[in-house]
């Protein structure tokens, strides 16, 4: 129904810790499962808060930090009210006691999910939150705690406190807004940059506070009214730091979004040369071989293990050539390699969220992390702000949050800024200047198979998997932004187009079967309709035929994202309404319209139904060879039956399943329904063509 909106992403809100629940908690997820019964355990553990034992109260928090990594255990710790058990620890005078609850409630807050980050925001966890980053933030200006941790390093409780905080902030700030109108109000964006400034002696801390910052800074007009050029000279000097580990990659890459969700608040004079920055920043994360990376950094991890393997104490394991894997990659924690014991309580469904312990892997996840946040801000640049009434989503309210957001900069600071809109042209250039769509088409690959069997086999190394394929997918999104608006002839003309369909063939149908992943199907989709559209509007052919689309559409109708059912349909009103233009196309439109026509009576969706509807009024609106394939598959008949189902189920469902935008567009397809039931019954009548 009209062309695809363009897609924009949030910042992900998981970052759970595994650094605390040592061997402790993993005995407390025993005893839950010896006894059945997580309640007790959750008494037992809250009451052990109140020890005057900073020890006890330091193994509390760390088997709670990793019970609550169960999801099935979360309910029964909010029955005990855990939040306010906890707050009070983030204040304890242990700082290992407040290290310990900090992660604690990182990891509620991670796996719990918005509804109990909201709730703890509701609990008043902002209020001890806050006093503690203040006075993380002063202790770095002062001694800080230091406590011996091995031979060769010491242990700075206050960084490290500091980076459980400000991890637990980015959380709770991802899904409450009270949560960012404490941040602003409270100065929090003082705290934030001192962490940031930190990034040469303590890259991880800065890392966290560029995620939280990224976060807070997105459509936040409050705090561009409490950004200083201090803070904006801080975000320069990480964005110009010259270190080549991976993790100041990525550093760089969130300065860089931050810099992005900032830009209304930089003078007209500056705007330029900061987006030729960003730009850059983005360019050389993208520019780097990611599957070449992994195997050399894999590589390095044989010849540091083959060199340090007299050295290294080895724990005991049933399976030989496990050790060493199990040890520094597998979720082995201080605690468990004293005992000799590997973390056995792995969770399928967030083990790729837990911050890797093997330097390599390290590495590279940084480097995933820095070309996925690449990617989606540069799809955040090619969003479209401007709402079409033919599309399903509700509209967006991000013009209204610029235009305030100016308003607001200009109230606060009298600093002259230039509008969006204005930059649309700028962005183009740059885009184009730093060959950014060929390094986006690059990336829409699947991941290299070396790398990929590389790290199938090492247990360590299989959470980049995930990640790889991620990066793949938001590589597919940009490229669906980047054709929504952006000329054909800047992404290279019909030869470049004709390619890139090529490209995308190959993708989905080189396969023995068509990937069937959800995140992949949504973004492949995506991207295929917006070229089919640049396209049909510019009569392009294009190499995918009708039987390969109705494949595609064929393995999208079995998603459960009504958005991937929705592109598939799309895709096929793109091709008919073309197909309908040619001659001796009938059997392809026969095709194409009885798969819509069974879409439009079995899909689970309104909205599903709507657009086959809508696509069905495309394809079949005019020319001989549609009349020919709508009398073959009885197109009048199925739509006179159709009709009163879809009235009733609108009258059912409509206004408590959909917003008040969508109930507008089906209102206009029951509309143009009637209308088209009409016009096929004025055909009946004519004689057959």
């Amino acid at each position: 129904m009209g062309k695809s909106k363009s897609r924009k992403f949030k910042r992900t809100q998981f970052s759970p810790n595994n650094k605390h629940g040592n061997n402790a908690g993993e005995e407390a997820i025993e005893k839950v499962e010896e006894e059945g019964e997580a309640f007790s355990s959750a008494g037992d553990l809250l009451e052990k808060l109140q020890s005057p034992s900073p020890d006890i109260r330091e193994f509390a928090c760390a088997s709670i930090s990793r019970l609550v990594q169960q999801t099935q255990v979360i309910p029964s710790f909010l029955q005990r009210d855990v939040v306010r058990c906890l707050g009070p620890m983030l204040l304890d005078k242990s700082f290992a006691v407040r290290e310990t609850a900090a992660g604690a409630l990182r990891n509620l807050s991670a796996c719990g999910g918005f509804e109990v980050c909201d709730d703890m925001v509701k609990q008043d966890i902002m209020t001890p939150l806050v006093a503690l980053l203040k006075e993380c933030s002063a202790g770095f200006h002062s001694n800080s705690v230091l406590s011996p941790k091995s031979k060769d390093e010491q242990k700075n409780y206050t960084e490290d406190v500091a980076n459980e905080a400000i991890n637990l902030l980015w959380n709770v700030c991802e899904s409450s807004s009270r949560a960012v109108s404490v941040f602003s109000k409270e100065g929090l964006l003082d705290v934030v940059m001192s962490c940031l400034e930190r990034h040469s002696e303590n890259v991880e801390l800065a890392v966290s506070a560029a995620y939280c910052l990224q976060t807070v800074t997105e459509d936040n007009p409050e705090l561009l009214c409490r950004l200083t050029p201090s803070s904006l000279q801080v975000l320069e000097s990480v964005m110009m730091s010259s270190q080549s580990t991976m993790e100041h990659l990525l550093l760089r890459t969130l300065a860089a979004g931050c810099v992005w969700n900032l830009k209304s608040a930089l003078p007209s004079s500056s705007q330029a040369e900061t987006l030729s920055a960003v730009m850059r920043i983005l360019s050389n994360s993208l520019e780097v071989d990611a599957g070449q990376a992994i195997l050399e950094l894999k590589e390095q991890e044989s010849r540091r293990r083959e060199e340090g393997k007299e050295r290294e104490v080895q724990p005991c394991s049933d399976r030989p050539g496990e050790e060493t894997g199990s040890r520094e990659g597998d979720g082995m924690e201080d605690g468990d390699e004293e005992m000799g014991k590997p973390n056995t309580s792995a969770d399928n469904d967030i083990s790729d969220l837990f911050p890797p312990k093997n330097e390599e892997v390290k590495q590279a996840t940084a480097l995933l992390s820095a070309q996925q946040t690449s990617l989606e801000i540069i799809v955040n640049m090619c969003c479209s702000d401007d709402p079409s009434d033919d599309e399903w989503e509700e509209l967006s309210s991000s013009d209204e949050s610029d235009m305030c957001a100016e308003s607001s900069l200009c109230e606060c600071s009298g600093v002259q800024v230039l509008s969006p809109l204005c930059l649309s042209a700028e962005i183009h250039t740059a885009l184009i200047s730093f060959l950014l769509p060929e390094k986006v088409l690059k990336k829409t690959e699947f991941p290299s198979s070396a790398a990929l069997d590389t790290c199938m086999k090492s247990p360590a190394w299989k959470s980049l998997i995930k990640k790889m394929h991620r990066v793949q997918c938001r590589a597919l999104f940009c490229l669906h932004n980047m054709l929504s608006v952006m000329e054909g002839e800047a992404l290279g003309g019909v030869v470049a187009l004709q390619a890139l369909a090529e490209h995308l063939s190959q993708l989905v149908f080189s396969q023995p079967e068509i990937p069937k992943e959800d995140e992949f199907l949504e973004a492949v989709t995506s991207a295929v309709r917006s070229l089919l559209q640049i396209m049909a509007s510019r009569n392009i052919p294009q190499c995918m035929s009708p039987q390969q689309l109705i494949g595609l559409c064929e393995a999208a109708a079995q998603c459960s994202h009504t958005s991937v059912r929705v592109n598939a349909i799309a895709i096929l009103g793109i091709t008919g309404s073309t197909l309908a233009k040619q001659h001796h196309t009938a059997d392809k439109l026969q095709m194409i319209g009885s798969f819509l026509l069974q879409v439009a009576t079995k899909d689970p969706s309104l909205v599903g139904t709507g657009e086959a509807l809508d696509a069905l009024f495309d394809v079949f609106a005019d020319g001989v060879e549609a009349e020919r394939a709508a009398r073959h598959i009885k197109l009048l008949p199925a739509l006179r039956t159709l009709q009163p189902v879809f009235k009733a189920k609108m009258r059912k469902e409509g206004r408590e399943k959909y917003s008040p935008d969508q109930l507008c567009v089906l209102d206009n397809v029951k509309v143009n329904l009637r209308r088209f039931i009409s016009y096929l019954e004025t055909l009946e009548k004519k004689p057959s063509p």
